[in-house]
């Protein structure tokens, strides 16, 4: 992790900006993943869409550990990593620089009086709003009943987005583009019915 992190991480921002189009001069498009986890997600998303550049943030060294591993594996070459809080690099974003943007399976901060540490919040739905591109998709999912409804009481309210969903099974079934995680299948296991939330930015 020593030697392969630096070589891929998201440098610090200039003047508090970070032009993510600078990172992959050669992407037709980037996306940014919020919390990746053990990486599936990400890996899997930039080894089908190598044109791509894919920005994934986590806080976890594990987890940083991890999808370094599978981007040795796979041969990935159009991944970029933060190591540290998301929200100073999302707030370093120019505006509409994003053309999709995922959090999957986020920590539910159950306890009550932990609610403001949920990443989900009318400061990322505006900052959502700020760096997607018209037209562009924000994904979310979640196992936690409680924490769906909390993202769709804020998403309510962030008129810049429209939920996509039609039928019950647009949420309620994963789309053939959105692998699985190590989460979801845990919650799956546990007897949790995750939700998938598709907002597409006006």
């Amino acid at each position: 992790m020593q030697e392969g992190l630096p070589k891929i991480s998201v440098p610090d921002a200039v003047e508090g900006l970070i032009d993510p189009a600078t990172l992959f001069p050669q992407a037709e498009d980037i996306w940014f993943e919020v919390g990746f986890g053990g990486g599936e997600h990400l890996a899997w998303q930039a080894g089908r869409h190598p044109t791509i550049g894919m920005i994934g943030a986590e806080s976890f060294v594990n987890g940083v550990s991890k999808l370094l591993t599978r981007i040795e594996d796979e041969n990935l070459n159009n991944i970029r990593i933060h190591h540290g809080d998301v929200r100073p690099l999302i707030e370093a974003l120019p505006a509409r620089s994003i053309g999709r943007l995922f959090v999957l399976h986020p920590d539910p901060w159950p306890k009550k009086r932990h609610h403001k540490r949920r990443m989900i919040s009318p400061w990322f739905f505006r900052e959502a709003a700020r760096v997607l591109k018209s037209g562009s998709e924000l994904r979310i999912a979640t196992d936690i009943a409680d924490y769906a409804r909390w993202t769709m009481m804020f998403a309510r309210q962030a008129v810049e987005f429209d939920w996509t969903a039609e039928k019950a099974d647009d949420w309620r079934v994963r789309p053939a583009d959105w692998p699985q995680t190590r989460y979801e299948a845990k919650a799956l296991h546990e007897g949790r019915a995750p939700v998938y939330l598709v907002f597409r930015r006006a």
